[in-house]
């Protein structure tokens, strides 16, 4: 092992504590809760069709699982009722301070719920991971200390491009406009010192989450952000069969035309909604709460080996 390696090893040792107690506490919250926690398959033929994520081919036939989303409302739909998972995600072509082609994600669902219940979720776990951590537990960013604890921000989409942006998106925003200002706009005002949350998604922006009852131009969807990084995406969950392979397709059309990969309909998944209730699910960056906990400066420091590294 080259001396650089192992100083550079050796000054994430705080960080690697750091985290390993982070998954700790997290484990421990989710069966306090009553969560039982499952493990899905790594490898996938048909991960969910989604256009903003690109899927890492394995081999012939199959991918590296960019979520275990799909898998997990399967187990719903079996009647299971409160479930969590903890493990990798594969995502191609994301390489960046807060992005890595492979990470820590959870995800967590929920029968009988919608994406309120997923927000106090994150609030009751998020304060108890900073209350079992203790002192080691003084986050900060850009100078500003962070505090879990207090009333949490709530916005609108509408409200927060309203106010940082100077538009109001609608219900079918362009795409490109809008992705733009959310990261260059208003994300970096999101969540000081509190963390906040952003909700109800234009319907084009609505992945797989159900309209809102009573205002279709929105999804029930939200972000969680926290000092301008975003940790979570959360959804009260589409169960209409029909409305959810009319979005696969057309997202599977986008995606063929942008990347010459035409993916599978998930005909399992697809088979299993009508079995499927009202529920919320959503999936949560480990890697960036971790280095949010730990005060580090990007994903690099709260890994032990970066993408970059091999065996």
């Amino acid at each position: 092992m080259a001396g650089s390696e192992r100083e550079i090893l050796a000054g994430k040792r705080r960080f690697l504590e750091i985290r390993s107690r982070v998954v700790r506490h997290i484990r421990r919250f989710f069966e306090s809760e009553g969560f039982l926690e499952v493990h899905t398959p790594v490898l996938t033929a048909a991960p969910a069709p989604e256009t903003h994520i690109r899927a890492i081919r394995a081999g012939t036939g199959s991918f590296l699982s960019t979520s275990p989303e799909l898998y997990m409302k399967r187990l719903l739909a079996a009647g299971y009722e409160k479930i969590f998972q903890l493990g990798p995600a594969f995502r191609a072509g994301e390489r960046g301070r807060l992005h890595h082609p492979e990470f820590t994600i959870l995800e967590w669902y929920r029968s009988g719920a919608d994406y309120r219940a997923l927000q106090e979720d994150c609030r009751k776990m998020i304060g108890g991971v900073c209350d079992a951590l203790g002192e080691e537990c003084a986050p900060a960013r850009g100078g500003r200390a962070l505090d879990p604890a207090g009333p949490w921000g709530r916005l609108s989409v509408s409200q927060a491009f309203g106010r940082f942006a100077g538009w109001d998106p609608g219900p079918c925003p362009d795409p490109y406009r809008f992705d733009t200002d959310l990261v260059e706009k208003v994300e970096p005002h999101l969540g000081f010192p509190q963390p906040c949350i952003l909700e109800d998604y234009p319907a084009a922006q609505a992945a797989l989450a159900r309209l809102k009852p009573g205002d279709p131009r929105v999804a029930e969807r939200f972000e969680l952000y926290w000092a301008g990084v975003e940790l979570a995406n959360g959804f009260s969950e589409l169960t209409d069969p029909v409305e959810q392979r009319a979005r696969f397709e057309a997202a599977i059309t986008c995606k063929q035309a942008a990347e010459g990969v035409r993916l599978r309909m998930p005909e399992a998944f697809l088979d299993a909604l009508p079995h499927l209730g009202p529920c919320a699910g959503i999936a949560f960056g480990v890697d960036r709460f971790v280095m949010l906990l730990a005060g580090a400066d990007d994903l690099d420091s709260v890994v032990a080996f970066p993408p970059e590294e091999e065996g």
